[in-house]
């Protein structure tokens, strides 16, 4: 079945007392308006245009950085929904299938509910999407025929009787982009708000004897953002079902709550994830790893039986082979480490490649920038870094070498060989204990000391 998407992401968000735009904000480490597009293309379509409005250029840029295809249109004027779908008509002129009008700022809209949508097209003209409110409150209502959708009624005109129905408008909607578009003309904004509504064309459906249904959701799913209270409840409505899903496939989770999960995280099958971890974007951690307390991961793959942490910070580019450990207060950045190799205490690895095997001591930095350029440091396979070691890129230490501890190494080492670059220890006898006295004798002179 031929579908486009129309994303409805215009609105300015003055709830959310911000400048950047509303769909903008981000739910799981990607923007809400990311979420809404997601949904939409695990039906295949064939086209997707984002109809932007405030802050279109940052709009327009986030929807082609994640979807390159993505064709934006802009509302300069916010009048309704109804006009902002109008927008999309001219580029969309010559498709012909199923358009799916969805909106950026509800992001959560399960893609089996929208292939519902599309297989309702089969008995209607025109599908809306509907859900049972537990407080309707103030979201527009649909008005049923039995079987059929007579009309959808905004809050602000409706009547006594009709504010009482619980059945709810969500605002999606699906239909053959020929009907959709010639009924988007047709409205007017006689109304309370003197908007034009996308849900008037229910009515002038039924007017033209067009058939209209619907097809309901949980409430859930059609949760809109409006507000930073709002974000926070999508944020813990998100994370909620993703450590339920992780927890389903197979993933120990100590403390569920404590951990935090990105819309791409994939953690494989009996991994553990231990207390107050925060996964960023684009992580794969395969099965039987642990990740321990407190460690902090973005950008990065961790092959199976790695361990991390406690307290280490896996950035973008860290790539780690099999049964890799990286220890507290390690920091890993576009390096790759290879099997077996350990990283375990109070160490920065930026832009390096590790050989297996290799043991990295306490406290070594690979100094990789220069204050203008990064360099990349090279440790062959089986290598030892002693404590306490700059490794001053760019540099390559050989298979089997060692460096000292406390060494800066400047040059490369060759293969087998022992790296020492410290100066030489000197030993003056009685001079500690002449230089403590003197100390003392300072400290107790007036005006001397502090």
């Amino acid at each position: 079945m031929n579908t486009a998407l129309v994303i409805l992401a215009a609105g300015m968000g003055t709830r959310m007392q911000s400048d950047l735009p509303k769909v903008l904000h981000e739910i799981a480490g990607a923007p809400m308006l990311a979420h809404a597009i997601a949904s939409g293309l695990r039906l295949e379509p064939s086209r997707v245009t984002v109809v932007a409005g405030h802050g279109a250029e940052a709009v327009g840029q986030a929807a082609r950085d994640r979807f390159p295809f993505a064709e934006i249109v802009l509302q300069e004027e916010q009048n309704g929904t109804a006009h902002a779908v109008a927008q999309a008509r001219e580029g969309l002129s010559d498709f012909e299938g199923n358009v799916l009008v969805l909106y950026g700022d509800t992001p959560f809209i399960r893609p089996e509910t929208l292939d519902a949508m599309q297989r309702a097209r089969a008995d209607h003209d025109v599908v809306v999407l509907g859900f049972e409110a537990a407080d309707p409150g103030r979201y527009g209502r649909l008005v049923m025929d039995g079987a059929r959708l007579d009309r959808i009624v905004e809050f602000k005109d409706a009547s006594d009787e009709e504010r009482r129905i619980t059945l709810c408008n969500s605002g999606v909607i699906c239909a053959d982009r020929k009907v959709l578009f010639d009924l988007v003309a047709a409205v007017d904004n006689d109304n309370a708000a003197g908007e034009y509504y996308l849900t008037d064309i229910v009515g002038l459906a039924r007017a033209q004897g067009l058939s209209a249904g619907a097809v309901t959701c949980d409430e859930a799913e059609t949760m809109g953002i409006n507000s930073r209270a709002q974000l926070a409840e999508a944020e813990a409505a998100f994370q909620a079902r993703a450590r339920a899903e992780a927890l389903d496939n197979g993933v120990t989770l100590m403390a569920p709550e404590t951990v935090f999960l990105a819309h791409d995280t994939v953690i494989g099958r009996d991994s553990v994830v231990e207390p107050n971890v925060v996964f960023g974007p684009e992580v794969t951690v395969e099965s039987g790893s642990r990740i321990r307390a407190f460690s902090h991961l973005e950008g990065c793959h961790v092959s199976r039986g790695g361990v991390i942490g406690p307290y280490a910070r896996l950035r973008p580019g860290a790539e780690l082979a099999e049964d890799v450990r990286i220890g507290n207060f390690v920091e890993i950045k576009a390096s790759r480490v290879d099997r077996g190799s350990k990283i375990n205490h109070l160490s920065y690895i930026g832009d390096a490649e590790i050989g297996e095997d290799t043991n990295i001591g306490a406290g070594t930095v690979t100094c990789n920038y220069d204050g203008v350029s990064k360099h990349v440091t090279r440790i062959g396979a089986r290598a030892f870094i002693g404590s306490d070691t700059m490794l001053v890129a760019p540099v390559s230490i050989g298979d089997d070498a060692m460096t000292g501890s406390g060494s800066v190494i400047t040059r490369d080492v060759e293969p087998g060989a022992l790296a020492l670059g410290r100066a030489q220890q000197v030993n003056k006898p009685g001079l500690a204990r002449k230089l403590f006295e003197m100390l003392k004798s300072r400290a107790k002179t007036p005006g001397k000391g502090s």
